[in-house]
């Protein structure tokens, strides 16, 4: 039958001798890291690749960043009481897309606002950055498009990518995929810290747009674009479909501590998972509501067609999305034209989209 060496004797049971056969012929065969599909050398071109980019990001207070074991940094003297504020988060199922779609240059600045905007919210500035890139099989150009958003994320953010770690682990991840987390962590004097606890019934709620949908709801939107099929619009505000679903959560770091250093902002909110309706109300006093007036901030052709084709109402959207707003602002009436007009003047499109009231027995966010 042409089985030459693994030919059975006799007494043989089958299977167990013909794989104790096998079994002794791959013994003498050394195997390697690479074999086992971990490429060092993969990695160090990887390495390589990053620290030009990280190199961009430096600023006051780094001491030792990209390569060591450990990533060292002083906090600035500037500040008299420091406390540090740190933030952890993800890119979510937007991933899946980056893959379907081949898109992974800004899927990074997205991994860094989601930890900085969170920061940013108790008015702490952000310091520096690290990043877990984990994978099956290591594709060091993909790779270094993904830490390139990363970097650029950070830059923009004014924040040190001071370390990471790649984990090439195979068998954990199917052939194209990957998983990113990140860490920042951010300082604020002891005085500043913004907790709300000052908010009041009659202050302004100022909107920030976001850049689209960020980096939350994404189950949901896949779900939109498998219902639309081929018939998924050519462009969305101005953007290929494409470019408009991938569009990076906006970074407000550098604009809303303009803002912060000039007046007194009293409640910040970054609106991710569970859209305005649940991350307002985390920032607000015990009995107070804030009234948002529907219509008060445009919709956009892109969150448009994701309610139509989605077929769910407003209540849906606002909890599901940001939808249309990234970041909220509470200050005082007295100053929110002020504030407005120094966001704006950071590049920042700003809405004057409700107030506070006092809660009574309605919800803690009301949109009518």
């Amino acid at each position: 039958m042409g089985t030459g060496a693994l030919k059975l004797p006799p007494d043989s049971i089958g299977v167990p001798s013909l794989t104790r056969h096998i079994s002794s012929q791959a013994m003498n065969t050394p195997l390697s890291y690479k074999d086992a599909g971990v490429d060092i050398d993969a990695g160090d071109a990887l390495v390589e690749r990053i620290k030009p980019l990280a190199k961009k990001t430096m600023r006051e207070g780094v001491l030792a960043g990209i390569g060591g074991f450990g990533a060292l940094f002083e906090v600035p003297k500037r500040y008299q009481e420091p406390v540090l504020v740190s933030g952890t988060d993800g890119v979510g199922t937007k991933l899946k897309l980056a893959f379907d779609w081949n898109m992974h240059d800004t899927v990074g600045i997205d991994l860094v606002a989601m930890s900085v905007n969170d920061v940013l919210v108790q008015g702490a500035e952000p310091l520096f950055f690290l990043d877990y890139f984990a994978c099956g099989k290591l594709h060091v150009d993909t790779a270094a498009a993904v830490v390139g958003g990363i970097a650029k994320g950070c830059e923009l953010s004014g924040c040190a990518l001071i370390g990471g770690e790649t984990a090439e682990m195979p068998g954990m991840y199917p052939e194209g995929e990957y998983d990113l987390a990140g860490f920042a962590v951010g300082a604020v004097e002891k005085s500043k810290i913004l907790t709300g606890q000052n908010v009041q019934a009659g202050d302004v709620v100022l909107g920030l747009a976001s850049a689209g949908v960020h980096s939350n709801g994404f189950s949901l939107v896949r779900k939109v674009i498998e219902r639309a099929g081929e018939s998924t619009p050519a462009t969305l505000d101005g953007l290929p479909f494409k470019q408009a679903i991938m569009a990076p959560t906006r970074l407000y770091v550098k604009s809303v501590l303009s803002a912060l250093a000039e007046h007194p902002i009293k409640a910040l909110a970054h609106i991710t998972g569970g859209g305005l309706l649940e991350n307002i109300p985390r920032v607000l006093p015990e009995g107070l509501a804030a009234h948002l007036q529907k219509g008060s901030w445009p919709q956009t052709e892109l969150f448009a067609w994701l309610q139509q084709t989605a077929g769910i109402d407003d209540f849906e959207m606002n909890r599901t999305f940001n939808n249309g707003i990234g970041m909220v602002v509470v200050i005082e009436a007295a100053h929110a034209s002020a504030c407005a007009e120094t966001l704006r003047a950071q590049g920042e499109q700003v809405y004057t989209i409700g107030h506070i009231a006092p809660r009574g027995n309605g919800a803690a966010v009301v949109v009518a």
